[in-house]
């Protein structure tokens, strides 16, 4: 018997995994992901960079349409839905991260919920479930044909690459494809994959997710149609290997009898408690038990007797902005969020707006921040530490270290604090039916009859004026 090529080996394991391969534990960890993706795609909705893409989505028209979320009156082409729903995810960097590096949940799930609406066999939610986890498998496995991919990237943004891909194995498994035809359907979506790192830290950064999720939809719904692409496109560098430096790609098999080892029943995701780059986390608790150390030996807190802070943080340009003038530059700035907790103790949604970004005071500790990068500090979300030092006009020097942050996969969130962010996020949108609606479904989600009914409760919003988020 000839050995199958690894993209022949993912289009045939894409099309053979089936429901009795999920586990318990798949199961509830990808509930969770997509629990908190919805969130924050909820209040991604109020963002300028989602209300931009929305006007412009709505100038297309189809004779399917499929639901935007936190938005009652409008629907879009599934495409666009994909597109816009993809984008509101990612618009505040508040979404799911994995490891190796990338944002998974939001390059699948809004392509999946956009083309539930409109398939007539009503998918359960169990399929969806299925659906999903095929596009997070197929992830993690392209991830980890490069070691390059295990550390924080520095050419292309992780999602735009593995993303599309995930979106059109999973569009894919929805829609029933045969082997071949999913083997084309990732042929199709490499076409459609990267983008540059330069445009993270800017409102372009949150399409890599949307163009992820409305690419992927797109390349399975042509594979479907007949269209072809190149059959080894896993197997060759100068195929999907162009993406990385040191590729080596390996086979997707699924054992016909006996258990399915899925990436995530190993490796865990990570929840982010801020809107932010994930290396923000470590900075912020580590300013925070400095901060903490600062108040335990001093009476009255007088942030301007502060002469230096110290950063020692992992290399990463694009996440070393010193003066960050907008919301997307504060979200990758390393000063920015130890600056920010430093000074208010606490770092939130409302942290990164225009008036809090301009604050005096906050400039003022930005000037004496300085950033070092200590040579076993690797830049790995696996690896990395983040250590803040803050010294005195009096001498005194305080010092703290963060090596995992409370949401990182070595510390995850629990159950309760997860909905808890979730309820926050999609109440800022959503009517209490909604909210609660969207809790019960998800955690029923297995034995859910149609899965669209999702979008029923996406819908279900408050009146504008309660609607109050400003950057």
């Amino acid at each position: 018997m000839l050995r199958k090529g690894i993209t022949e080996s993912f289009g045939a394991a894409i099309h053979a995994l089936n429901t009795t391969k999920l586990t318990d534990g798949v199961i509830s960890r990808s509930k969770r992901m997509m629990l908190d993706t919805l969130g924050v795609g909820l209040i991604g909705t109020r963002t300028a960079v989602f209300n931009k893409a929305l006007t412009y989505s709505q100038s297309f028209t189809s004779d399917n349409s499929s639901s935007v979320w936190g938005k009652s009156q409008i629907t879009l082409p599934p495409h666009y839905a994909a597109f816009v729903n993809g984008i509101a995810v990612h618009s505040m960097d508040f979404d799911d991260t994995w490891h190796p590096a990338t944002h998974p949940s939001g390059a699948v799930l809004p392509a999946l919920l956009a083309l539930a609406e409109t398939l007539p066999s009503r998918p359960s939610g169990l399929d969806l479930l299925l659906a999903f986890n095929v596009g997070i498998e197929v992830q993690g496995r392209l991830m980890r044909f490069s070691r390059e991919a295990y550390n924080i990237p520095e050419r292309f943004h992780p999602p735009s690459v593995v993303g599309v891909m995930g979106s059109a194995a999973a569009s894919a498994k929805l829609l029933g494809l045969t082997p071949a035809q999913c083997i084309h359907a990732l042929a199709i979506a490499s076409s459609s994959a990267g983008a540059p790192l330069a445009n993270a830290a800017t409102q372009t950064k949150p399409l890599h997710i949307g163009n992820a999720a409305s690419r992927g939809l797109e390349a399975a719904q042509l594979a479907q149609m007949g269209l072809e692409g190149n059959p080894a496109i896993l197997d060759i560098p100068i195929g999907f290997g162009v993406y990385y430096k040191d590729y080596s790609p390996s086979a997707m098999t699924v054992p016909a009898s006996g258990d399915f080892k899925w990436i995530l029943e190993d490796q865990d995701i990570a929840f982010k408690r801020i809107p932010a780059h994930l290396g923000m986390h470590w900075v912020v608790d580590a300013a925070l038990a400095a901060r903490a150390k600062l108040e335990n030996t001093a009476r009255n807190v007088d942030l301007r007797q502060i002469r230096r802070i110290t950063l020692r943080v992992p290399p990463s340009k694009y996440v070393d902005c010193p003066l960050p003038a907008t919301e997307h530059q504060a979200r990758h700035s390393f000063q920015f969020n130890a600056s920010s907790a430093l000074l208010d103790n606490k770092v939130t949604v409302s942290s990164f707006s225009e008036a809090q970004i301009n604050r005096p005071a906050l400039k003022e500790l930005l000037s004496k921040v300085k950033v070092e990068t200590p040579k076993d500090n690797q830049p790995s979300f696996d690896k990395m530490y983040c250590e803040v030092e803050i010294e005195t006009d009096q001498g005194q020097s305080y010092t703290a270290r963060c090596d995992t942050f409370y949401g990182h996969w070595r510390k995850p969130l629990s159950q309760e604090d997860l909905v808890d962010k979730f309820s926050v996020n999609a109440s800022s949108v959503l009517c209490t039916e909604g909210v609660e609606g969207l809790i019960d479904v998800i955690g029923n989600m297995e034995r859910v009859r149609e899965c669209s009914i999702l979008g029923s409760y996406l819908r279900l919003t408050r009146s504008q004026q309660e609607q109050c988020y400003s950057p």
